[in-house]
């Protein structure tokens, strides 16, 4: 009997030996074969070619998928007994049943399924296989490149590294022949890359006529993956498809998008994701409903439309697929449509935090809502809403009553002339919205009067709120500076608000963005001027300011610059979205602590 367990045993250890061999390696299929799908997809796509090469390619395509099918199979047999996420499993039992389904289509039944499953024609488009082969090599390199790199940076560093990343690939792929009409240079790829990544929205080229349906759905993926933050998509399938949730690697992905607590980041990174896409889905239907039928070629064109400007609102981007933008002719009247794009900018501006908070708060509502109704006892949770969100929230109202009353009269007999007096009030009000870094533009700027233009550069420089999709120095930042000023000449040794004393270390970094961003937009003006001799100073600062704050508004300056003062608005356009505070943190080592402090001194200010 004993030596019957000793062989059960030892049978036992190898055939887990064994299984660890067989995962190991279907994992680096995986990763191999998506890895290949993508390179042959770009080529496929990317470049004219002969139709007997496309025949062959697509053939390797569905060889690719098959051995997906295979490979899940695997993965899905030997990890019979062990711990593994459900979602995880749940995932690989969905992709198993559908590629199983279209090889049945393909190979066996194909008759059959044309005739009574019909709904299932998806299976029978090469969309769904590109789609197949897309997905699961964002799932790979997700599940690889979070935790090789976790550790071995901090968070501020990783955050740059994945923006260039991402700025690098999407300059290769707007160079693609297929990508634009009739080519573009080096520089104008590099800058439309990094003004879609860093959603900003200024552009070198027209985007209308440079680029083709491949090139505009390239700066689509790239705006909403610079929206996002390239570290929340890999984050999120990291946590999700990986497993490693270890207590290490949630404090470290902690620091990386700014959560408060490591018991719920993949719950909020999993909502972040799920409110972008909700609220883009729902812009998109509305821009939809209110674009009448004569203004585009067919539905599809309308649906195009709809969606991008969706995208493009929400992550503050102020990419537009029509030339002079939402001033479009078509377009310049068209209120409900500019309304659902400026609260679309308003959502995807004030950060995530708030719109986590406010669900927290619905959430709360609901609930006791609910005992209520089923004569359960009120449960109080006091300070649901933070004092961070109390200042995000009022500040954005606050600048958004003074920008709209502010550009109404300014620009009332300008660019507001031609619209009666519901229109003004709406195109000033979206006008107070824009440069808070969207870009969106509904008069034209090249037109705009010298006060409007400073007010706008002030817009600019402030930008959207921490934990958002937009730029600028941000709101708290603003808001802060403005408290402590009134502290100081109150007396006080500290601000104070609603009950609430703001941390000596949010004073300090407030006042280190500031003139951190004062200091980038000042060399970049200064370069620009002096690489641009005899351009209006005015304008200069203008495009400086837009780019800092990724906002995009221009007026009418960018495709005239020279390529150095390109170059210099691209990296200009960088610093604004990655901040120029996280770039001295990155590259500057911290003090893990101070044991000493030096008698205070005081030193002549005023």
């Amino acid at each position: 009997m004993f030596k019957v367990k000793k062989e059960i045993l030892r049978f036992n250890e190898s055939f887990d030996e064994f299984r660890k061999v067989i995962l190991k390696l279907s994992d680096f299929l995986f990763l191999f074969a998506s890895l290949l799908g993508i390179i042959l997809m770009i080529y496929y796509f990317g470049f004219d070619i002969l139709p007997s090469i496309k025949l062959n390619l697509e053939l390797f395509f569905e060889f690719i998928v098959d051995l997906f099918f295979g490979l899940i199979f695997i993965r899905l047999l030997f990890n019979i007994g062990r711990k593994r996420k459900t979602p995880a499993i749940m995932f690989d039992v969905v992709l198993f049943l559908l590629l199983g389904l279209m090889l049945l289509e393909k190979h066996v039944f194909t008759e059959w399924f044309l005739n009574h499953l019909q709904i299932l024609s998806f299976l029978q488009k090469n969309v769904f296989i590109y789609l197949i082969i897309l997905l699961l090599f964002i799932i790979e390199i997700s599940k690889r490149s979070l935790f090789i790199f976790l550790g071995k940076f901090n968070p501020a560093l990783l955050f740059i590294i994945s923006f260039l990343f991402i700025i690098t690939i999407g300059t290769g792929l707007l160079l693609l022949p297929n990508s634009t009409n009739s080519g573009i240079s080096f520089i104008d790829a590099l800058f439309t890359s990094t003004s879609a990544v860093c959603v900003t929205g200024l552009v070198s080229v027209d985007t209308q006529f440079a680029f083709t349906a491949l090139g505009k759905g390239i700066i689509l993926i790239l705006i909403q993956l610079g929206g996002l933050g390239v570290m929340t998509f890999t984050s999120f399938f990291g946590l999700f498809f990986s497993g490693n949730n270890s207590f290490h690697n949630n404090i470290y992905i902690k620091d990386m998008i700014n959560n408060d607590t490591i018991s719920d980041i993949f719950k909020n990174l999993f909502k972040i994701i799920i409110f972008t896409f909700v609220i883009e889905l729902i812009g998109a239907i509305i821009i939809y409903a209110n674009i009448n039928r004569f203004y585009f070629p067919d539905e599809l064109a309308n649906l195009k439309f709809s969606v991008f400007h969706s995208i493009s609102a929400f992550c503050n981007a102020g990419f537009s697929t029509l030339s002079q933008g939402l001033y479009d002719a078509r377009l310049r009247f068209n209120f409900p449509v500019h309304l659902i794009v400026a609260f679309l900018i308003i959502l995807g501006g004030i950060g995530f935090p708030i719109l986590l908070n406010y669900y927290k708060l619905l959430k709360h509502y609901t609930q006791n809502l609910y005992r209520k109704i089923i004569n359960k006892t009120y449960i109080h949770k006091p300070n649901i809403i933070n004092i961070n969100t109390r200042i995000v929230v009022y500040t954005t109202f606050a600048l958004l009553v003074f920008g709209t009353v502010a550009f109404f009269i300014t620009e009332y007999s300008n660019t507001l002339k031609d619209y009666s007096l519901q229109g003004k009030i709406i195109e000033a009000f979206f006008l107070s919205v824009t440069p808070r870094t969207a870009g969106f533009n509904t008069v034209d700027y090249s037109t705009i009067l010298p006060v409007t233009i400073l007010l706008t550069i002030f817009f600019m420089w402030v930008g959207a709120s921490p934990g958002s999709t937009g730029g600028g120095v941000k709101t708290s930042s603003f808001a802060i500076a403005i408290l402590n000023v009134f502290s100081i000449a109150r007396g006080k040794d500290r601000i104070e608000i609603s009950r609430r004393e703001i941390a000596d270390d949010s004073v300090r970094k407030a006042f280190a963005t500031i003139l951190l961003s004062l200091l980038a937009i000042g060399v970049s003006v200064l370069l620009v001027s002096a690489f641009e001799k005899g351009e209006n100073t005015l304008k200069i600062a203008f495009e400086c300011f837009s780019a800092f704050g990724t906002v995009g508004l221009s007026t009418g300056i960018t495709p005239t610059l020279s390529e150095q003062s390109k170059y210099v608005i691209v990296v200009t356009m960088f610093l604004g979205r990655v901040g120029t505070l996280t770039i001295f943190v990155a590259f500057i080592r911290k003090v893990v602590s101070l044991k000493y402090k030096y008698p205070d001194e005081n030193i002549i200010i005023s």
